[in-house]
C-alpha cells in the first residue's frame, strides 16, 4: 500500500500559466521526492500599467508519494 501526501503552492512566471506550474514542479523537486501530479486550482495574473500580463501565477496541490 502507498502513502500520498497533497501539499498546496503557488508559483508564478513571466511566460505563461504552463511555466508556473512547472517552476512549482521544478522547485518542490529539489525537497520532495517521488512526486506523482500536480493539480492546478487556480490560475491568475497581474498586469503593469500598460494594460499588459506582467506575471502568469498558478495555486496548485502536488501529490508525491511517502517512502
Amino acid at each position: 500500500m502507498s502513502i500520498v501526501k497533497v501539499i498546496e503552492l503557488m508559483a508564478n512566471s513571466k511566460k505563461s500559466w504552463d511555466d508556473a506550474a512547472q517552476q512549482a514542479i521544478t522547485h518542490a523537486s529539489k525537497s520532495i521526492r517521488n512526486i506523482r501530479s500536480v493539480n492546478v486550482k487556480n490560475m491568475s495574473c497581474t498586469v503593469d500599467k500598460k494594460g499588459k500580463i506582467a506575471e502568469y501565477r498558478v495555486n496548485c496541490s502536488v501529490s508525491f508519494e511517502v517512502d
